[in-house]
């Protein structure tokens, strides 16, 4: 069809950040991301302007992609947190809201755009090999011989998503059941045939809605929904009869026994030759005596089963699970060691089937589940965490905070650290980047190519965007506060007058202005009293002081009582990415649209 209209020419914008309107849009998204950050922050309902679903949640990934935006740079800052939140499910904000702040303190600064990527990229490896050091100050082992770190980190990752809802009991109780789950899936011993490789097990979540968290549970092997299920009077007894474990055929393929499953065409019929439905059946149910014969106990398909296959089955003593999904079969065969069946015309390879131990009926709310216990203890690879909220929106955030913790559990598999949260990893690490800046200023800038002021402007610019990370976690007016000696965020709230003699007056911070100073600091690790005699001193957030952070040595027989923990795999790639990202933006001298 030829063009009704000429095709227009593409626009050309030249330097992009120089364009107001562009600045007020990612200044925009930079608050929405800032305000949703943290255990405190503010939810958003996003929806449609003509109706539709109504979306409430603070949590980086359903955000970005409900919220759309015409503008290619903000196009690209999403799509590149997405892509980390692909990979690594955690620190979505915090990768958004660290790029953002970087680009914003350049254009204040007045930096040139050449000048700032330089600095920013010498920055970020000095972050990155400060992380990476066996002594790094922010880092602390992941004890997989103790729940306490790992029940930590899951509990930090649910309870930074308010739209959850929950109390401080329900946080803990789905915390834990966060780490049993994973726990469950990680297996004893090699795995056969690969002893240099782990393969681990599997999750499947299944949600009932109006129902209390604290009836949420994990249950080894899977749960499968099957409400017109009838079983045999003898399956209720076959676990304690035992000893198992009982054979399983698993099918792809539909055994309705339709015409249709064969696809588009014309079928002929001659006259006196045998009913085509007839000749299926009789297909089916020689299966079927197969299945008797080779004495299978627990008969799933994934689609439809004829139901006079299904009588003859469950005549026989058989299990039979019907409409099981396409998301189901991979546990199950991962569980029971089955291989899927994807046709019923040739008879069932004897290597073809699985295994479980046994079978029962469980009721999860008002549902009635059939639960397939898995053949091997105590590894099972495969389990079921079954979560229980109040409403379905509730519910919808819960069970992604779930998943996302497991991802960050899994993750501390290949490298067993973590990272300290509540905003002390940010702080510390700003305050080791100035004071390691500032000291090298002038060798760091002749390598550069670049001046000693230059290079310490945007030495500030990086580190107060660091802080500004740490400063985001407050949502309610209260004060922000580092301590003089490790560096550490204290979080101070509105209200009562801080003690005399502890706070070092500054710039924002009047004496009455904040409350009373925590006992301790954002992770947990320093405490208010840490030592007879040592008065720590605070001093406000953002306020440049030139301070040389002292590391919290921990012994290795004492277990810190943390309070937030973050990935640090997940929090070292957003941090990369963030820097990056913002280089990139800072780079793009001309933007091209086509309009048509």
């Amino acid at each position: 069809m030829s063009r009704l209209t000429k095709k227009g020419a593409s626009v050309c914008t030249d330097s992009p950040l120089s364009t107001s309107e562009v600045c007020r849009k990612m200044t925009v998204m930079r608050q929405i991301l800032t305000s949703c950050f943290g255990p405190n922050g503010r939810l958003k309902q996003i929806h449609n302007n003509v109706g539709g679903h109504v979306l409430t949640t603070s949590t980086s990934t359903p955000l970005l992609q409900a919220v759309s935006s015409s503008e290619p740079l903000l196009k690209l800052i999403t799509a590149s947190i997405l892509n980390h939140l692909s990979r690594f499910s955690d620190c979505g904000l915090y990768t958004g809201i660290l790029c953002f702040s970087l680009v914003d303190h350049v254009q204040k600064s007045g930096l040139r755009p050449s000048v700032a990527i330089k600095i920013n990229k010498q920055l970020l490896e000095v972050c990155t090999g400060f992380l990476n050091q066996e002594d790094c100050g922010c880092k602390v082992n992941v004890d997989f011989n103790s729940c306490q770190s790992l029940v930590t980190l899951a509990r930090s990752v649910i309870s930074s998503k308010p739209a959850c809802v929950l109390t401080e009991g329900e946080q803990q109780h789905i915390s834990t059941l966060a780490v049993h789950a994973f726990l469950l899936t990680v297996p004893c011993g090699d795995t056969p045939g690969s002893p240099d490789r782990v393969r681990l097990g599997r999750t499947v979540t299944v949600t009932s809605e109006g129902q209390f968290v604290l009836d949420s549970a994990v249950f080894p092997g899977l749960l499968v929904n099957v409400p017109d299920m009838q079983l045999h009077p003898t399956d209720s007894e076959r676990i304690r009869r035992g000893p198992g474990p009982y054979r399983l055929a698993l099918f792809t393929v539909s055994l309705s026994g339709d015409l249709s499953e064969f696809g588009e065409g014309s079928l002929e019929v001659h006259c006196g030759a045998p009913d085509p439905e007839d000749l299926i059946l009789d297909q089916l149910l020689k299966l079927g005596e197969q299945a008797v014969t080779d004495q299978v106990e627990v008969f799933v398909c994934q689609r439809v089963i004829h139901p006079v296959l299904q009588h003859y089955l469950r005549s026989h003593g058989v299990v039979v699970i019907e409409r099981l999904g396409i998301a189901l079969i991979e546990p199950i065969v991962q569980m029971t060691g089955a291989q899927a069946v994807a046709l019923y015309q040739t008879p069932i390879p004897q290597e073809a089937y699985g295994q479980v131990k046994g079978c029962c009926v469980r009721t999860v709310g008002s549902r009635k589940m059939l639960h397939l216990l898995p053949p091997r203890e105590p590894a099972p690879a495969v389990c079921t965490m079954v979560l229980c909220h109040r409403n379905d929106t509730m519910l919808s955030e819960l069970k992604a905070a779930c998943q996302r913790a497991e991802h960050v559990l899994r993750l501390t598999l290949r490298d067993p650290v973590a990272l300290l949260g509540g905003g002390c990893t940010e702080t510390h690490m700003a305050a080791y980047v100035s004071n390691k800046g500032t000291t090298e200023a002038a060798e760091t800038a002749l390598s550069l190519g670049v001046s000693q002021s230059q290079y310490l402007l945007g030495l500030n610019g990086f580190c107060s965007s660091l802080e500004t990370v740490a400063l985001a976690l407050e949502h309610d007016g209260g004060t922000s506060l580092i301590d003089l000696t490790y560096a550490h965020h204290w979080s101070v709230p509105q209200g009562e007058a801080i003690h005399s003699g502890t706070v070092l007056q500054g710039e924002g911070l009047q004496r009455g202005d904040g409350g009373e100073v925590p006992a301790t600091c954002g992770c947990g690790l320093v405490e208010r009293s840490a030592r007879p005699g040592l008065e720590l001193e605070w001093t406000p957030l953002n306020t440049r002081s030139n301070l040389r952070p002292a590391p919290l040595v921990v012994g290795k027989d004492t277990t810190p009582q943390l309070r937030v923990l973050d990935s640090f795999t997940a929090k070292l790639n957003a941090l990369q990415v963030a820097v990056e990202m913002a280089n990139l933006v800072l780079d793009v001298r001309y933007v091209i649209e086509d309009v048509n």
